[in-house]
């Protein structure tokens, strides 16, 4: 629990302070011009909610928290400890510090912890006037949750590169700075580090091993110029595969995988 709290502080801090900082030598540099910054927010949006608004307060079958806004950040419940790191009270710490006036019933929750103890109980909520306002909000405020996606990804390209071994850091960071090179493998980079984290968390493995952004660095390997896009999509497949394989629960092979690999699917330069 100490390791899970310790990296939820150090993902707080990384988005709210370290989203203007850069990597010294400008590898791990992330840009994005507001038009771009929109189309990689309907993108995130599309990969976990189609686009439908009701799917902005959202509990998927099979996990012990709901998933809320057009990137599914993880909210827990009180009574639930879960090894994955947590991301919408990061989220509603953003929205104040960018002065924007939450649903009253959610700006006066102390504790900040879903108020629903698990799925059945929430959706015997549906409809509800807590649940129709934050619904409502998260519809209002795409543009700013793609602001702390992209805040977010932005912390991670340091991280990710401080993380890694000596030995692989250039190697990390020259497979970083190639997807940057690109719009599709700038949204790339983006939705993973959303969709399944920077890979950092001790909490999130399973036999060991991790699934997120550094982890699909390190299988990257060596690549020709310009095919970087490619490789960082077939890395993350081969993670994703191996993550649904040492899983416990059946339903991550069963059902999940298919649509983690659909998703990657995405991940190509814009036409």
């Amino acid at each position: 629990m100490l390791v899970k709290k310790w990296w939820r502080l150090i993902f707080l801090v990384l988005v709210l302070v370290l989203t203007g900082c850069n990597e010294q030598d400008g590898q791990a540099e992330l840009s994005l011009s507001s038009t771009e910054l929109e189309w990689v927010g309907e993108q995130v949006f599309q990969n976990e909610c189609a686009g439908k608004v009701t799917c902005l307060v959202h509990w998927n079958v099979g996990e012990a928290f709901p998933s809320l806004g057009i990137g599914h950040f993880i909210w827990y419940p009180k009574s639930v400890d879960g090894p994955f790191v947590e991301s919408f009270p990061a989220l509603m710490a953003f929205m104040r510090s960018k002065s924007v006036e939450l649903p009253k019933w959610l700006e006066e929750l102390d504790p900040m912890v879903a108020p629903w103890p698990d799925r059945e109980t929430f959706l015997t909520q549906k409809g509800s006037e807590r649940v129709d306002s934050l619904q409502e909000f998260l519809w209002q405020t795409r543009g700013l949750q793609a602001e702390f996606i992209f805040a977010r990804a932005k912390a991670s390209m340091l991280t990710v590169i401080e993380a890694a071994a000596e030995e692989q850091k250039g190697a990390i960071a020259k497979r970083l700075s190639e997807l940057n090179e690109t719009p599709g493998g700038t949204y790339a980079l983006i939705d993973y580090v959303n969709f399944k984290g920077e890979g950092l968390a001790s909490s999130e493995t399973y036999k060991g091993q991790g699934w997120g952004l550094l982890q699909v660095l390190q299988e990257m390997g060596d690549m020709p110029s310009g095919e970087a896009l490619a490789q960082f999509r077939g890395a993350a497949g081969r993670v994703l595969t191996r993550r649904a394989e040492n899983a416990q629960n059946p339903i991550e092979r069963e059902r999940w995988l298919k649509g983690w690999l659909k998703r990657l699917e995405t991940y190509r330069e814009p036409v």
